[in-house]
């Protein structure tokens, strides 16, 4: 005969066990999207028909993504962003919870914290190398785009950096590594939007509407390339 009170016991166990370990992966989701480690090479200091115009690239650093814009394709305002980087080829764009991932601050208290909305940031990289060499072909998949999903990622973009009252983005310090900066985000972060949720919603904004809302960078990946069979297969 089983006994019920340690039946009853067991499960609380369990589920105490279960809640337990899903913290720890939305903690340790937190941490990934500081993405800190540099690229091998960075500067020093919508539905569409038809070919795509250009290529915007998704990058995978370890936990964390970022996606990627040609300096080419950007507009004036994502080149403001920009100035100063000479010799600039591609910017590439990742969000975080501005008080890990500029103020280095990772106490217990802080990572708990940040499970619910707080505070974000947004980290531009700028490379002079194609993401390709700089973090590794395997990280890297290019999508396809067209002008409106170009124009889609770049408004997303403006819609995602703080602005003060004449538009200009809010800068708040330099980046981890030579070629990068921080811009305070005009969204928040929490358990449900990381990093990685936020490039879903990037590549959305691209026109790749079949890429589903995701806190982990292998699902995203995974659901990018799914999303780029379907356009490609789907009838013009």
């Amino acid at each position: 005969m089983v006994d019920s009170g340690t039946t009853s016991r067991d499960v609380r166990q369990s589920t105490a066990q279960r809640v337990q370990r899903a913290s720890w992966a939305l903690l340790l989701a937190l941490a990934a999207c500081t993405a800190t480690d540099p690229p091998i090479r960075a500067t020093e200091g919508v539905v569409e028909t038809g070919p795509p115009r250009t290529f915007i690239a998704v990058v995978q650093r370890d936990w964390h993504t970022d996606a990627c814009l040609r300096v080419q394709d950007a507009n004036a305002w994502v080149m403001t962003l920009a100035r100063g980087f000479d010799g600039a080829s591609v910017l590439c764009f990742g969000f975080g919870e501005r008080q890990f991932v500029v103020e280095q601050r990772h106490d217990p208290l802080t990572m708990v914290a940040a499970l619910f909305p707080s505070r974000a940031a947004i980290l531009m990289t700028v490379l002079r190398a194609t993401p390709e060499e700089a973090f590794g072909a395997q990280n890297v998949i290019e999508v396809p785009v067209g002008n409106a999903g170009l124009g889609g990622i770049q408004r997303f973009l403006h819609e995602s950096v703080e602005t003060d009252s004449a538009g200009n983005p809010q800068r708040l310090s330099d980046g981890p590594y030579p070629g990068s900066l921080f811009f305070a985000a005009s969204g928040t972060y929490d358990a449900f939007y990381t990093c990685n949720t936020w490039t879903a919603r990037a590549l959305q904004s691209a026109g790749l509407s079949n890429v589903k809302d995701t806190v982990f960078a292998r699902s995203l990946m995974r659901e990018t390339r799914a999303a780029i069979a379907h356009t490609a297969d789907a009838p013009h």
